[in-house]
């Protein structure tokens, strides 16, 4: 029988509601979102529009869903968006992009720090001829992998991206992280871009979903596109009530996580068969000697030690988050520590 997880490192997207998120989702009023009568979810679009400095706003149920309305609302069918190899909305959401809405991706390498170099994005701009789609969007992602993009190159890439005609689009599934490291406001990092997805049921712990900001025309064609995939929602302020609690409550506090994945990587850094990704936010990155791989992910599992890996458990992923603090930080690196001394 397995050891049921008591302390999970797996995401930032594991955290459980709180009894006051609860208590505000349990007093929300509602109405029926399809026909604009949900306050919760209208106050909720409200909020996020004048944080982001943007226009308006449409509430999704996640950040998946939200980066393919983004693109649908950006692109026709045929039509080419500039994108990471390691982005999320090209490689994490099921090609719904190419499937659902019939637009070609245009991947690129990204570099170490995360970002696309602003050459490759330029050379992979197609010129006017029928027999290449046609390029319309520049997709990034900020924070990518756990990485912060800085404000000068998305400011930068999305300057090119305009001098050749094409959108922007940002995937800030955790911009609000970004935000946090580099102490600047999410309308100063959402300014360069025509739209904005923002996830609120990861570092901020809301049980479900995620809003994309832009301008009334982009987020009207965004809204049509969310009931086309089967996204309409009726009484759904119980959610938004979840969300609106989130950025009261939950914004400031994601410096914890950061000071927490800072102390966990420094921990797991004493031990030279582990090689550890010093992190920017609340993702921490570690490559695993393969010849301890396995024994190691079945010790952390036996501790109640949740993390994800892949490749054999030499890849690592440990993501900090408001249901881990710093006790579970050290309950795991004295897991660690154990299972080091015993070999």
């Amino acid at each position: 029988m397995s050891t049921p997880i008591q302390h999970d490192f797996r995401s930032d997207t594991v955290t459980r509601p709180s009894p006051a998120m609860r208590a505000a989702m349990a007093s929300a009023e509602v109405g029926d979102d399809v026909f604009r009568d949900d306050p919760t979810v209208t106050k909720l679009e409200a909020v996020m529009a004048e944080r982001f400095g943007k226009e308006a706003a449409v509430f999704l149920t996640s950040g998946t869903q939200s980066n393919l309305v983004a693109l649908m609302a950006h692109c026709e069918r045929g039509d080419e968006y500039i994108v990471g190899q390691q982005a999320h909305c090209y490689r994490w959401e099921a090609g719904g992009a190419a499937v659902l809405g019939s637009i070609q991706p245009q991947p690129l390498n990204n570099q170490p720090d995360g970002s696309l170099l602003l050459a490759d994005i330029e050379d992979a701009i197609k010129p006017d001829d029928s027999h290449y789609a046609r390029t319309r969007l520049l997709a990034l992602e900020n924070t990518i992998g756990g990485k912060v993009l800085s404000q000068d190159y998305m400011e930068a890439a999305t300057a090119l991206a305009r001098r050749h005609g094409l959108a922007t689009h940002l995937d800030g599934a955790r911009i609000f992280n970004a935000a946090t490291a580099l102490k600047t406001p999410v309308a100063t990092l959402a300014k360069p871009f025509d739209t904005v997805s923002v996830c609120l049921s990861k570092g901020l712990g809301a049980p479900v979903g995620s809003v994309l900001v832009g301008s009334e025309p982009l987020i009207a064609k965004a809204r049509r596109t969310r009931k086309m995939v089967g996204g309409g929602l009726r009484q759904v302020g119980i959610l938004a009530a979840a969300g609106l609690y989130a950025l009261e409550h939950n914004v400031a506090r994601l410096a914890d996580d950061h000071a927490n994945a800072a102390t966990l990587a420094k921990g797991l850094s004493a031990f030279e068969q582990l090689r550890v990704t010093m992190p920017d936010t609340n993702i921490v990155f570690v490559e695993v000697d393969s010849t301890i791989a396995a024994d190691f992910k079945a010790h952390l599992a036996s501790r109640g030690i949740g993390i994800t890996s892949a490749y054999g458990a030499t890849k690592q992923r440990w993501v900090t988050h408001l249901d881990v603090d710093s006790a579970a930080v050290e309950t795991a690196l004295t897991a660690v520590r154990a299972f080091f001394s015993a070999r």
